[in-house]
């Protein structure tokens, strides 16, 4: 069983950077694909990026945060990150990773067994 912890969220101004962490315990994480997901208030949870066990070029992302967000992973320290720049009040939301027992990554969010419990990123205009 995976268990994930995100941290980094915050409350920035608009055009400013975060760097979220999800640090992953209970499983053999280069084994897995990994995802970024949000969700903000009365709207449904929202495909952010996803990366493959390998890493590096192996990524996707939604064409909301394409060229602004960056996902990528550290083996070696069991941990995936989400470096945000350029933040937006629209990227206002509830940050969750997700980890896929498949070594691919994958947008739909029903792909994903294993959750964390979310970091809250807040963009002030």
């Amino acid at each position: 069983q995976v268990q994930l912890v995100e941290s980094g969220g915050g409350l920035v101004q608009a055009g400013g950077s975060l760097r979220l962490s999800c640090a992953a315990s209970g499983g053999i994480f280069s084994a897995y694909g990994m995802g970024w997901f949000r969700q903000a208030p009365g709207k449904e949870r929202e495909f952010v990026a996803t990366i493959s066990w390998t890493g590096g070029s192996d990524t996707y992302y939604a064409d909301s945060v394409k060229g602004r967000f960056t996902i990528s992973r550290d083996n070696a320290k069991n941990t995936l990150y989400l470096q945000m720049n350029t933040l937006k009040p629209e990227d206002t939301a509830v940050y969750l990773c997700a980890a896929r027992n498949s070594p691919g990554g994958s947008w739909w969010y029903r792909d994903y067994p294993y959750w964390g419990q979310g970091t809250q990123v807040t963009v002030s205009s």
